[in-house]
């Protein structure tokens, strides 16, 4: 009888210990999808103020397994600053100021590590908001391989995505930009990424 009750006592010690050790550490999934995602050389950069990049530049990381970065301002965008009827509302103001670069809060520390980097971004006013201009003075994208990308109820990337281009350094290889309607889907995003052969992009970067 002794032995069973001790034998008893040992199998649920041996459950305790094994719930214990699950709970501390990850699965090995879990694991897996950390090293990719800490060992990727494709960036997916965005800004957005309404969600509707942020939306598609998340679908873009997931397919890619790329890092994700949101481009955030110093002083958060209000409601009344996006909007476009106002000509004293701070989009407004900012967009007609060639000069106008608003602050960014942090940066991509380890841009060094990344060979291929999405830029995303809504059209204000036919143009990409300053603060991408911003985003593109502060980091150096030598030898980097940029593709740009926008939300638009209707308008196209245009000049939007040349303008941006002339701020890049001219060792930069800058591809042509995508505009994606507001709403598209995760499969709209993939048949976009397979588009440009993303993979064999990163096979000549590490040959």
């Amino acid at each position: 009888m002794k032995n069973r009750i001790v034998a008893v006592l040992l199998v649920l010690l041996m459950i305790v210990i094994a719930g214990q050790a699950g709970a501390s550490a990850p699965s090995s999934a879990k694991q897996a999808q950390l090293l990719r995602a800490e060992g990727s050389n494709i960036l997916v950069a965005y800004f957005s103020c309404t969600g509707n990049t942020r939306s598609l530049a998340e679908h873009m990381a997931s397919s890619l397994n790329a890092t994700l970065y949101e481009i955030m301002p110093a002083t958060p965008y209000s409601t009344g600053d996006l909007d476009s009827r106002d000509k004293t509302s701070r989009s407004s103001i900012e967009q007609k100021d060639d000069s106008a670069r608003p602050a960014i809060s942090g940066a991509v520390k380890n841009m060094a590590e990344f060979d291929i980097v999405f830029l995303g971004y809504p059209v204000w006013f036919g143009q990409a908001p300053k603060i991408i201009n911003t985003f593109l003075e502060r980091h150096d994208f030598s030898g980097k391989t940029i593709i740009p990308f926008c939300t638009s109820g209707k308008s196209g990337i245009g000049s939007s995505a040349t303008n941006l281009h002339r701020l890049v350094a001219n060792s930069a290889v800058w591809l042509s930009g995508e505009r994606l309607p507001i709403g598209a889907t995760r499969n709209d995003v993939e048949k976009w990424i397979n588009s440009l052969d993303i993979k064999h992009r990163v096979s000549q970067k590490g040959s």
